[in-house]
């Protein structure tokens, strides 16, 4: 895309000229803090030390320590409450409510319409080729001047594939809004982040989260990369105190386990690839979609049936036929052995 690319242009007017709040901790952070009107007794309890405090609106420990992983600068990285709430802030940001819209491309992610729906914004979707790749031709022809957005999931939730990266080049080199690419599953892939890339695209936002692949999907922490010009601006529209105490200090302490991550992260691939084979021994198993996620679409005889007589007897997967392309379509994550096997025993006599 046009190099000159400015961020303003695109960037609501309401937003733009923003006063952001400004909270006692954008100040002092240390010494008798007699400053934020916090509970000076402390906590009720002795585990709680330190909770009386609010925490950094910046957290740039935990930002260094993602910079340092991901191999970007700090003033790349926003965190907030999961990827969830990077994806309303990029709404709030550039799209004007009754005015603006978005594109996705199903079957993915179903956020992306749910935020756009609570911020009145229209989305045009584009459905994916038969063998799931962008239609690239397609999303082009479906932009306008109001179109601010374009969500794509690689690794592809629910189907699991990565995105082919000619075509994500493509719509960043030809389209005017901002790219956004889901990269919640990432790390179970062989493919390369496009989080170093933010600085090469202006118009590209990277989401990624510790939920999957760190095994923290209860302490809520999704990162967005991008310009320092976005991130900005998602700074200055979040909430002051977005990232609690206890969520940074359970993501900082990951950081000291990167091994183990990635032990689990390998063996996790393992499970998949067995997984993989043992499903496709069954008969009623007409389709194995590929992925490079944590997780197996499969499509399968009666999905709707198998689905309920699975949780029936207590093994839970993710029912995804009413969306296109998984037409009788179960989302099998892949668990521990012990749970794989379990699954696989029950799915052979409920399909014998």
């Amino acid at each position: 895309m046009d190099k000159t690319f400015d961020i303003k242009n695109y960037i609501r007017p309401n937003i733009r000229d923003l006063k952001p709040y400004r909270s006692a901790r954008d100040d002092f952070d240390t010494g008798i803090l007699l400053d934020a009107n916090e509970n000076s007794m402390g906590a009720p309890y002795s585990e709680a030390h330190g909770l009386n405090r609010y925490p950094s609106p910046y957290q740039k420990e935990l930002k260094a320590r993602i910079a340092e992983w991901r191999g970007v600068q700090e003033h790349n990285i926003f965190v907030g409450v999961g990827s969830d709430e990077a994806i309303d802030l990029l709404f709030r940001i550039f799209c004007e409510p009754g005015k603006d819209r978005i594109i996705t491309t199903p079957p993915t992610y179903g956020m992306y319409k749910v935020s756009a729906a609570i911020n009145d914004v229209a989305v045009n979707e584009v459905l994916m080729t038969e063998d799931l790749n962008l239609d690239v031709e397609a999303i082009l022809e479906n932009t306008s001047p109001q179109t601010k957005l374009i969500f794509v999931c690689s690794p592809n939730n629910p189907t699991g594939n990565v995105i082919d990266q000619k075509d994500i080049q493509k719509l960043l080199e030809n389209f005017s809004g901002i790219i956004v690419i889901d990269e919640a599953y990432i790390d179970f892939s062989d493919t390369d982040s496009w989080a170093s890339k933010v600085n090469d695209y202006p118009n590209l936002v990277v989401l990624q989260t510790m939920s999957k692949s760190f095994g923290l999907a209860g302490i809520r922490l999704g990162m967005a990369f991008a310009s320092k010009e976005i991130i900005n601006y998602m700074t200055k529209v979040k909430a002051p105190y977005n990232v609690n105490v206890l969520t940074s200090r359970y993501a900082l302490k990951a950081f000291d386990y990167i091994d183990q991550i990635n032990e689990n992260i390998s063996a996790l691939k393992e499970e998949r690839k067995r997984l993989r084979k043992a499903l496709s021994g069954l008969n009623a198993i007409s389709k194995i979609f590929p992925s490079e996620a944590n997780f197996l679409l499969v499509r399968v005889d009666n999905a709707k049936s198998v689905y309920e007589k699975l949780a029936s007897k207590g093994v839970i997967v993710r029912y995804r036929g009413n969306e296109p392309r998984c037409e009788s379509c179960l989302r099998i994550t892949v668990g521990t052995p012990e749970e794989n096997n379990k699954l696989i025993e029950t799915l052979q006599k409920i399909l014998s």
